[in-house]
């Protein structure tokens, strides 16, 4: 088993529940070391989904990336993640983000902040540690938040999506794992890490407990219209977005001139703000596309055979990563990649 490689189930837009104990299955067998679900409120809800993995794996690691801090009142949150935890003898992590902030007014529901990502943080720890929780800040008032039966064993671990400095801070403060935005470059891998474990210092915090992940689109040995849009077309969901395209362009020190060109095209005049995620596939958000530097895709993700992809992927753990979380597939469309990677690593391969 490959324990500093990952990958997401369900991933783009397979929408099937009973597919991700399959992924999940696939992947153990494969060697992943984990696998992460994008909680989403259709098909896709965390807690049922990886209940079921829970079940249907022994060693896998699993968990949210991500969740949100304001979609479950703090006892449901932390009562879904503790009995994640104990049905799967201490296997989860839960991941928490912001998301695109256009989404939430749309569901009555204020865009998360900083301090509601540090204070769930804080919240939830007190609440697994057995403690009477008194709150009033940014997400509500809770005069008396208690656990009713405490969890005996340890919490979950707590994760963090971040790409901004102030995220990538309070992630090093307050959380065990960052889970860093897909298309970083490696460069920019190395100061997200720098970042969070000067944090993790500051608070007193031994700077290597905390797990940097970086998440790699992968392409391995695909055509030319199937790398695109597992690519190109998923980077452009990214760069669309009012906020993450501004964050991601300034973390890789892009060219912010190439972000208004794209937002101009005429795809997304009718979105009014909107995510081209939910309205386009991506095979259509390629031709978009077309406006960015070939640069962006080859320096933020990993296409190519799958040695090609295997070099790319290695280069994100030297530049920082302690885990790579791969993107864009299934793990049984993944399988030769992970050989070539276990190959490298003399750890035994499932082919």
């Amino acid at each position: 088993m490959l324990d500093w490689l990952s990958t997401y189930l369900l991933p783009g837009r397979i929408f099937d529940p009973r597919d991700g104990p399959k992924h999940a299955r696939s992947a153990e067998k494969l060697g992943f070391g984990g696998v992460w679900l994008s909680d989403r409120w259709d098909q896709k809800e965390a807690g049922a989904m990886l209940g079921a993995v829970s079940q249907t794996t022994t060693l896998l690691r699993f968990g949210t990336a991500a969740t949100h801090p304001h979609t479950r009142h703090p006892l449901v949150l932390a009562g879904m993640a503790t009995t994640l935890q104990a049905l799967s003898s201490g296997r989860f992590t839960l991941g928490i983000g912001r998301s695109a902030g256009g989404i939430w007014p749309g569901r009555g529901l204020k865009s998360p902040t900083t301090a509601m990502l540090c204070d769930i943080a804080r919240l939830l720890q007190q609440l697994w540690a057995g403690e009477t929780v008194d709150y009033d800040g940014p997400l509500g008032r809770f005069p008396e938040l208690r656990a009713t039966h405490r969890y005996d064993g340890a919490p979950p671990r707590l994760g963090l999506a971040a790409i901004g400095p102030r995220t990538l801070e309070a992630a090093g403060e307050l959380y065990d794992t960052v889970i860093l935005h897909p298309f970083l470059t490696t460069e920019s891998v190395t100061r997200s890490a720098a970042i969070v474990r000067s944090a993790a210092e500051r608070a007193g915090r031994d700077p290597s407990s905390v797990r940097v992940i970086a998440t790699v689109a992968v392409a391995p040995s695909l055509s030319a219209d199937k790398s695109a849009a597992i690519v190109t077309g998923r980077l452009v969901t990214y760069l669309q977005a009012q906020g993450m395209g501004e964050l991601l362009v300034a973390a890789n020190d892009w060219d912010p001139a190439t972000l208004d060109v794209l937002r101009s095209h005429p795809m997304f005049a009718a979105l009014d703000g909107g995510l081209a995620d939910w309205a386009f596939t991506l095979d259509q958000l390629v031709e978009a596309g077309s406006v960015l530097p070939e640069s962006w895709v080859e320096d933020g993700a990993a296409v190519g055979t799958e040695s090609q992809c295997a070099d790319r992927i290695e280069a994100y753990r030297t530049a920082g990563a302690d885990e790579v979380m791969l993107h864009g597939n299934t793990p049984e469309q993944l399988a030769r990649l992970v050989a070539e990677l276990a190959s490298r690593t003399g750890v035994p391969s499932a082919l």
